[in-house]
């Protein structure tokens, strides 16, 4: 039934739909039609509308002695952590995204202009979670998550688009024991007109492959005869919107691309290419006031212009400033920070400041039973007197390690099962502590900010030996050690041979 470019975890629920025969534990299906319905079908699905959920294929609810399912939704940083430290003996788990990876966002910038490949910032969940891939009734399902029925313990989910299935969009439910919800955020537009139809973001791996390939495609167009010199320094402008850790990371790294490579590669064009931030307020906002002053003069140096503004409106070949001013530009990057995503704002769900899935000292949704969340799209309720965490990768790590603990704990005393965790005892309340915060400028320089809030005292250094703590320290953070290796090897050919600027796609 299933070609072999189909993805596993639907293999596993369509193989057998023609023989009538459920091939896995708890498996049901309803084929879908392959050919136009006739007017009786019609008519035949509107009378059934009302029982279309109950005709969805999917896995249904575990049984006596078996183990228990936990569903996770995402695998950022927090859905990753957590089925990284799950123990699998004590749960089937099933984890639903529509990425089968979990990206490693901090070094995601490098990818942009040649310093790392992008699979050296991507780990298969396969990897992560073993049971995904060798366990028999644990799964993997390319999707996404469309609603979520906290009463039947079920979720409802739709393929990702274009898939090789019977019918496209192609839906099924997973009935969960507990549920884990780390969707992750979207960036913020702010409800500015044009950001999204023509602003890239900086967030998956897809995104970093866009910016690349627009960039070296504005470098070699430029070079191209009859273009204006006005038109040639709009496509070599590259202008970044957000002055926080990834706006400054891209604009540093781009800075650091143009001084080795460009003026090397592209002598035609050296002089015209250009390096905008934007910012509203003062950038890296979150540092020591030395570290913004040491970054602002270092990016000044490396040649990126420093603007403050707030962005009005984006058309798809300038800026419009609320001051009245016009930037043009052939390359916009996005990086504003996040925001709840549409998903979450559709759940019916509390809700934390912000717009966030609401959750209390243990990372459970109030109201509800067996339903976790973590990470971005996740904060604490006004009740519980903390305050809402930022939206950082260490927040994220932190929560789904505390949560796999606590699942495990819960696991060994039988409290798995949907409904039966009401008399367990689940520990000490999760407490962040923040570790610090680094970030690149580019040119084997960095900040490193190790205070645990912005007005308390510790340690903050800017310089090359920064530069060193933060490439040691993200060295040691990538998840693998076979990406450990693919970043050394990529830092040492960048640093031996330079980046490689071939616009592949």
């Amino acid at each position: 039934m299933m070609g072999s470019s189909c993805g596993n975890g639907f293999s596993r629920i369509m193989r057998a739909d023609v023989f009538g025969v459920e091939s896995s534990r708890g498996i049901s299906h309803t084929p879908c039609r392959e050919h136009p319905p006739s007017a009786q079908a019609i008519e035949d699905d509107l009378l059934l509308e009302a029982d279309d959920d109950a005709r969805l294929p999917g896995l249904e609810p575990t049984k006596p002695g078996e183990k228990p399912r936990v569903v996770v939704l995402g695998t950022g940083w927090a859905g990753c952590r957590f089925l990284k430290g799950l123990d699998a003996k004590l749960y089937d788990i099933v984890c639903i995204s529509p990425r089968n990876h979990m990206v490693f966002t901090p070094l995601l910038a490098s990818t942009c202009v040649g310093t790392l490949e992008f699979r050296s910032v991507a780990e298969p969940v396969s990897r992560i979670q073993s049971a995904l891939a060798g366990s028999p009734d644990s799964y993997f399902y390319l999707a996404n998550c469309t609603g979520i029925d906290t009463d039947k313990h079920e979720v409802h989910c739709e393929s990702v688009p274009g898939t090789c299935l019977p019918c496209d969009p192609y839906r099924f439910k997973v009935a969960y024991d507990k549920l884990v919800i780390a969707a992750g955020a979207d960036p913020l537009t702010f409800g500015i007109k044009g950001v999204q139809e023509h602003a890239m973001f900086l967030r998956e791996v897809h995104h970093a492959q866009e910016i690349r390939r627009k960039l070296l495609l504005n470098l070699m167009l430029s070079e191209s005869p009859g273009i204006s010199e006005e038109e040639k320094k709009r496509l070599l402008h590259c202008v970044v919107i957000g002055g926080g850790p990834t706006g400054v990371e891209f604009s540093g790294e781009l800075s650091d691309f143009i001084m080795r490579d460009v003026r090397q590669r592209y002598s035609h064009v050296k002089d015209h290419i250009q390096v905008t931030l934007i910012e509203a307020n003062e950038i890296l906002s979150s540092f020591d006031i030395g570290l913004r002053q040491y970054a602002t003069n270092h990016l000044t140096k490396s040649g990126v212009r420093l603007v403050r503004g707030v962005v009005k409106e984006v058309l798809p070949e300038k800026i419009l400033l609320s001051d009245g001013s016009c930037v043009p530009y052939g390359l916009l990057v996005w990086s504003t920070g996040v925001g709840p995503s549409e998903f979450v704002k559709t759940l019916d769900l509390p809700k934390s400041p912000g717009g966030r899935i609401g959750v209390d000292e243990w990372l459970r949704v109030p109201s509800v039973e067996d339903v976790f969340a973590l990470g971005d799209c996740a904060g604490f309720l006004e009740h519980t007197g903390k305050p809402v965490l930022p939206a950082l990768a260490q927040v994220a790590e932190r929560e789904g390690k505390y949560l796999a603990n606590m699942f495990n704990e819960i696991g060994k005393q039988d409290g798995g099962k949907a409904h039966s965790a009401g008399n367990i005892t689940l520990g000490e309340p999760f407490v962040y502590r923040h570790l610090g915060s680094m970030a690149s400028v580019g040119r084997y320089k960095a900040l490193v900010d190790l205070r645990q809030s912005k007005d308390a005292k510790g340690i903050s250094m800017a310089g090359f030996i920064s530069w060193f703590v933060w490439r040691s320290a993200y060295l040691t953070r990538v998840v693998s050690w076979r990406n450990r290796f693919y970043v050394a090897v990529n830092w040492t050919t960048t640093l031996v041979f330079g980046r490689d600027n071939s616009r592949i796609g």
